[in-house]
């Protein structure tokens, strides 16, 4: 089997390759390897898939109509995982226009290279959709309507534009709304590992809301396994033309109990910094996974302490990944 993973030099999408690679699947990866944050870190990733015969690399920025067009063309891919993305919901602020180019150009030109010979499109979307909805568990036949971030907007758009290429094409889609990832080799500019690194070298850390938001912090294993159940049952069944997924531990915590753990298991205590609330975040997350449970069998196994945990001796283990 052929599988085009796109943004493989990132967080979720290095491990969903690896992943596949452990399959003994043809993956051929697709980055463009920007500075968002340090492109280090991202080939430091793409240098453990490339130990895989398996595994093939394409550097093309995917808001590039003809390289993604040829990138098809060449490999045939059968299935298309598609995770790049301009990440961030404060990086609009300094760079709007990435998120229009990334998020909704390069995913129209996915669509389009998709639309004929391919299996299944499975996406990357966003808790963030849901905005400023109050009403907890979140659930997929929740409005999508009230964004409080331009990254939000994006996400609720290509949710749309996936839909309309299900109608239009026969297209097969099915989309992810991923809950606050967290794990070893997580991305620098997110809470869990810019906390573990910051506490460590003791350094402030600062709590927007004054640590009183609360976030279902999802274990990238859990995450990893959620789109593989997705991956296995997807071409078999009609329940997955134009679908969309929450993917959460459905165990929300307030980030001030997050950080109480994280120093427990690093060992060290940080300096809290208490800041207000940010207009671009959202209060509370809390998925219910009700749906992909009952289409896939999928239910996270592993809890908040546990991933903590992990977190914490990878971090312990791994300085020099923290420092770039």
């Amino acid at each position: 089997m052929q599988v085009l993973v796109t943004g493989s030099a990132g967080f979720i999408g290095a491990a969903v390759a690896r992943a596949l690679l452990d399959r003994q699947i043809n993956v051929l990866g697709v980055d463009n390897f920007n500075t968002y944050y340090n492109p280090s870190l991202k080939y430091k990733r793409i240098t453990q898939l490339e130990i895989s015969e398996n595994y093939r690399h394409a550097a093309i920025d995917i808001s590039n109509a003809e390289s993604v067009q040829n990138v098809f063309e060449k490999f045939k891919p059968e299935i298309v995982i598609h995770l790049a993305a301009q990440a961030g919901v404060r990086h609009a602020e300094i760079n709007p226009h990435s998120y229009g180019q990334s998020n909704l150009i390069g995913f129209l030109n996915i669509l389009e290279c998709s639309k004929s010979n391919i299996r299944h499109l499975i996406y990357a979307s966003s808790s963030s959709v849901y905005g400023t909805n109050k009403t907890l568990p979140f659930r997929e036949s929740d409005p999508i309507s009230t964004p409080t971030s331009l990254y939000a907007a994006t996400k609720i758009a290509n949710e749309a534009m996936a839909h309309a290429y299900s109608i239009t094409h026969s297209l097969r889609t099915t989309g992810m709304r991923f809950f606050t990832v967290y794990g070893p080799w997580g991305r620098p500019d997110m809470m869990p590992v810019k906390f573990a690194r910051l506490i460590l070298s003791g350094e402030p850390i600062e709590l927007f809301n004054n640590g009183n938001h609360m976030r279902d912090f999802t274990y990238i294993d859990d995450v990893v396994d959620a789109v593989l159940k997705i991956f296995d049952m997807a071409p078999t069944t009609e329940k997955f033309n134009s679908e969309v997924f929450n993917i959460g531990s459905s165990n929300p915590i307030r980030l001030l109990e997050f950080v109480d753990l994280l120093e427990k298991c690093l060992g060290k205590i940080s300096y809290r910094q208490f800041s207000a609330h940010q207009i671009s975040d959202m209060i509370d997350t809390h998925a219910n996974n009700e749906k992909i449970h009952n289409a896939t069998g999928w239910s996270p196994n592993i809890p908040i302490s546990s991933g903590i945990e992990l977190l914490a001796n990878w971090a312990l283990a791994n300085p020099d990944y923290l420092k770039l």
